[in-house]
């Protein structure tokens, strides 16, 4: 085997492009919304109760076998109103970064309102804009969420797109499969 010599110098210069990289990108992180905000904006004037829970394995297929969509975390951040509405709290991977965003759900199982709490990505950061959020607002479990035909693309931002999408789609699953059946 050959050894390599790099003096102390060009090891200093190699060293300096991967902190600027991991300081850029770490910059990009914006928090646009804590739990509490989100519940008041979902859901204003209402008291919510955290019903926060952990899914089983059969829930997990049930839910991957609804929505097409595996379960990443079994670990359920979600609270109820007393009029039987939901909140849940979930995460996706955008392209390389996580995404925080949180669906409200109506009684009757459809999309109220989603907003984006938290976006680590450089890029995609368009997901947030309103217009973009709405189109999911009815959606059920049973709907399609094809994207560039149900769910409208953002240039830029396919992969964001195309995981909140499909995690909503999970969420909504969710939903008609654990938290309706304890409605009654």
């Amino acid at each position: 085997m050959r050894k390599i010599n790099i003096s102390k110098k060009t090891l200093r210069w190699l060293t300096v492009p991967g902190l600027v990289v991991v300081v850029n990108s770490a910059s990009y992180a914006e928090i646009y919304l804590t739990i509490e905000q989100a519940k008041q904006v979902i859901f204003p004037d209402e008291t919510l109760t955290n019903i926060s829970f952990v899914l089983t394995d059969a829930q997990c297929k049930e839910i991957l076998k609804k929505s097409g969509i595996s379960v990443r975390r079994k670990e359920v951040k979600a609270w109820r109103t007393s009029q039987g509405d939901y909140l849940i709290v979930d995460e996706v991977l955008g392209k390389h970064e996580y995404i925080t965003y949180a669906v409200g759900i109506n009684y009757d199982g459809g999309v109220r309102q989603i907003e984006i709490m938290d976006y680590r990505e450089t890029y995609g950061y368009q997901i947030k804009n309103k217009d973009w959020r709405d189109q999911f607002v009815g959606k059920k479990s049973n709907d399609p969420f094809k994207l560039n035909q149900d769910i409208k693309n953002i240039s830029g931002a396919t992969l964001s797109c195309r995981h909140v999408a499909d995690g909503v789609k999970r969420v909504l699953a969710l939903y008609e499969l654990v938290l309706s059946k304890q409605q009654n």
